[in-house]
């Protein structure tokens, strides 16, 4: 049963690629080799993990972030993956919201590219994350993504007082 009452929806399989309920790649992933098929689930199961591991949920749905690619109501939304055409072992990740003006959308990618940076469960030296262009605001967020990443990406704190007794905080200001 779903908080508002009567049944949730049903999730597509997490070994399954449905791309009729994934976003379309985006400007980040032109020219590179967008993945599909089982190299996309193979990342995307990944992905999950990294985001369970580091707490990247939607308030929203109140569910892993890496759920939203399953969740058939949000056709639209979710993540797209690439290998960067010049360089193989960079990865790099698109992040549809499910609207244009969503509130969580920069915490949310800024969580997902720490979270992917801060395992090595996948084979890539760097995942680079980036904002759909759809998404108001998405030149702000992916330069601070940018920026991030330029800094080497500080995964958060698995244990609250790693950083000396904080909440999970990083010294990192972003």
């Amino acid at each position: 049963m779903s908080l508002l009452g009567g049944d949730g929806p049903e999730f597509d399989p997490a070994d399954a690629f449905v791309p009729a309920h994934l976003p379309a790649p985006g400007e980040f992933l032109q020219g590179h080799d967008v993945l599909t098929d089982e190299k996309h689930v193979v990342v995307h199961r990944h992905a999950a993990e990294a985001f369970e591991k580091y707490g990247v949920y939607d308030a929203t749905f109140g569910y892993n972030l890496a759920r939203l690619n399953r969740d058939p109501r949000h056709t639209d939304a979710g993540f797209r993956y690439a290998e960067e055409d010049d360089d193989a072992s960079t990865l790099r990740a698109e992040f549809t919201p499910t609207t244009a003006f969503c509130p969580q959308a920069e915490p949310l990618a800024v969580g997902a590219a720490r979270a992917l940076n801060g395992v090595e469960a996948h084979s890539y030296d760097l995942v680079r994350v980036r904002v759909d262009e759809s998404l108001n605001g998405s030149v702000a967020i992916n330069d601070r993504l940018e920026r991030l990443e330029a800094d080497d990406i500080d995964p958060p704190a698995t244990d609250p007082t790693e950083d000396g007794g904080a909440t999970g905080a990083q010294s990192n200001p972003f």
